[in-house]
């Protein structure tokens, strides 16, 4: 059996995507779009070539840099069942669909721009693409074994990142013997609300395992509950804006709920906020069917808070904006207000046209509460650029800007740790993806003193052989 990495590999922490070939079969774990600027995203080329073979595709989660890639699968002609777990595929669907709406978008921008002679511009892929492979989506429930493809079992184990999101761990019949390989696909971080913690897997023969914050933990939870507290007061007395890039899934929802523990608290009075995302929308649409329908994939703290109380009672200054006019009309709201929109790295969406109205004003702050990739704009505010693009002109950064690193979906060091800890008895070799040079290096070393294990740190398209 070998393995490609056709991904998150080789300091890249976007486009996760791993080619598994054994004699009988072959399958990708994950499938995802390169993300962060354009040097990154010049990458987002099919997988796998036209003439190689597919099975099958395994998804630890939905968000966009674990499966912005399928609808390619698509356009190029492959029809793989897609395996993923109820709520992956809910989210996946949803993503996929938003994804295929931008690139369109972008072509017909591209379109206008052109000027005679210029080649025409296509689109990643179409909305046609993105439905294809979305009628492929095939769902898997959690710790049973599921027959994905020849010779392949596969097990999907919760993962605490996003909802519906899981590791997988293979299991390959192969010259007379099974081999386990894990994939942790993205791993949430102890402590936080709304979702279980992760579930690790207790043996394997090889582990793929994400590095995103290999070199450092974050701030405990309630530390940054307290440190987002002090800042909106503070922005609340100043009557300012309080602008923050909204990853549409899983980031989206433990605000809105956060903001609802707030007011409940009595911590602050309760004042405008705006969910300005028609995609966070949606998914907190998909959050709530599962919570309806699934409650076991949420952490006890959510059941009890709900049943004191509907979070919507505490919500009463919320408002969803969906059209475009509605998001226009936030403008015209007199500040103190908190603005959640995308995109979560700044990279695109209706944050952009919030940030190009609000950055030169010192009284905004602005909450990164998420990972932002080089050559991102996110990015460019987090290392604190005093002027930046968007949309082609020229905007002064007078606003405050914070970064609340324990909201992160991502573990910490110490919980990554703690994962793998599980797994170490069993004597794995360790290959560390999805993770920047700095922090992969870091975990590397670290793995190295506790547990004897010298970890493989793979460049894109390096073949792992087992």
């Amino acid at each position: 059996m070998k393995i490609t990495t056709v991904g998150a590999a080789g300091g890249e922490v976007t486009g996760s995507a791993y080619y598994v070939q054994t004699k009988e079969a072959a399958v990708l774990v994950d499938c995802g779009l390169f993300q962060g600027g354009r040097k990154a995203e010049a990458l987002n080329r099919p997988p796998t070539g036209p003439r190689q073979r597919l099975d099958a595709v395994l998804l630890t989660h939905g968000h966009l840099d674990h499966t912005g890639r399928l609808p390619l699968l698509a356009k190029r002609g492959h029809r793989p069942p897609v395996f993923a777990t109820p709520a992956t595929i809910d989210m996946t669907a949803l993503i996929l669909r938003d994804s295929a709406r931008i690139q369109a978008g972008d072509a017909q921008r591209r379109a206008r721009k052109r000027r005679a002679g210029d080649p025409p511009f296509e689109p990643l892929y179409t909305p046609q693409d993105a439905e294809t492979i979305i009628q492929q989506l095939k769902p898997v429930p959690y710790r049973k074994p599921v027959r994905v493809a020849p010779g392949i079992q596969a097990r999907f184990a919760e993962a605490g990142h996003m909802l519906g999101s899981a590791s997988i761990q293979l299991l390959v019949e192969e010259d007379g013997r099974t081999k386990r390989v894990v994939f942790s696909g993205d791993l949430g971080p102890k402590g936080a609300p709304i979702l279980h913690k992760f579930e690790p897997f207790h043996a394997a023969d090889l582990v793929f395992l994400e590095a995103t914050y290999g070199a450092h933990d974050h701030q405990p939870f309630r530390q940054t509950v307290e440190e987002f507290v002090r800042i909106v007061s503070d922005a609340v007395k100043q009557r300012g804006r309080i602008l923050i890039p909204t990853f549409a899934v899983g980031r989206a929802q433990m605000l809105v709920a956060l903001m609802s523990w707030i007011f409940r608290q009595r911590h602050l009075k309760p004042f405008p906020l705006f969910l300005d995302s028609p995609m966070a929308i949606e998914a907190t649409k998909i959050y709530l069917k599962h919570f309806q329908h699934t409650p076991e994939l949420f952490d006890d703290w959510l059941l009890a808070y709900t049943r004191q109380k509907p979070m919507r009672a505490d919500l009463k200054t919320l408002t969803a904006t969906v059209t475009a006019d509605e998001s226009k009309r936030i403008n015209d709201c007199p500040a103190p207000c908190l603005v959640m929109a995308g995109a979560g790295m700044c990279n695109a969406g209706r944050i952009l046209h919030h940030l190009k109205a609000n950055l030169a004003k010192p009284e905004t702050h602005v909450l990164i509460v998420g990972y932002q990739a080089h050559g991102s704009l996110g990015r460019m505010l987090v290392d604190g650029e005093k002027a930046v693009s968007i949309h082609g002109e020229k905007v002064v950064v007078k606003a405050k800007i914070h970064t609340l690193g324990g909201f992160s979906g991502h573990a910490g060091q110490t919980d990554l740790l703690g994962w793998f800890d599980v797994l170490a008895p069993s004597r794995p070799r360790v290959v560390l993806t999805h993770g920047e040079d700095r922090p992969r290096a870091a975990l590397a070393k670290l793995i190295q003193q506790r547990y004897g294990i010298k970890a493989m740190l793979p460049a894109m398209q390096d073949v792992i052989q087992i």
